[in-house]
């Protein structure tokens, strides 16, 4: 059988005093837990701003994701449009080391004649037909190389054609 435990010497009133108090703040901690663990509206505050924290957090990886793939979209976009046109520049020289002299001599001529009638038409054209003429010289300007090819290519076709006539 089980020995009964040795008994202790009488507690002082200091010593009983001292367990009391002891006693007194564990039982306060206990109970301020068991309130905290009770107080719902307290807890899904909390866990309300540690969701929305986490959500913050997220955002912001998902913004600098999408922020840093569309800069590498962007600079993959501008590396293509300089290789297309590199390409388009090549094919413009091609083209035109094909065409003969007097064609280009022909083009050349046509260029400046197409320049004058430009000046007697803007001279003697409305201010509404100018603006919109002016529009279209710069698109033409800002599509140069590929109006240049397209010319060529169609001066190509042309001698060809004629070529296969004769």
């Amino acid at each position: 059988m089980s020995k009964p435990p040795p008994e202790k010497a009488p507690a002082t009133p200091e010593e009983l005093r001292e367990q009391v108090e002891h006693t007194r703040t564990e039982l306060g901690h206990t109970v301020e837990a068991l309130a905290a663990k009770a107080d719902v509206k307290a807890r899904a505050g909390e866990k309300a701003t540690e969701v929305k924290e986490q959500a913050g957090a997220k955002a912001t990886e998902v913004k600098e994701q999408a922020a840093a793939k569309a800069t590498e979209v962007k600079e993959q976009a501008a590396a293509k449009t300089e290789q297309l046109k590199a390409k388009a520049a090549e094919a413009v020289h091609q083209v035109q080391d094909r065409v003969p002299e007097p064609v280009r001599d022909k083009a050349a001529q046509a260029r400046t004649k197409a320049a004058e009638a430009v000046h007697q038409v803007q001279d003697r054209a409305p201010e509404p037909v100018r603006e919109k003429a002016a529009q279209g010289a710069r698109v033409a300007r800002d599509h140069r190389a590929l109006l240049l090819a397209a010319a060529a290519g169609i001066a190509v076709v042309w001698l060809a054609r004629r070529g296969s006539k004769a």
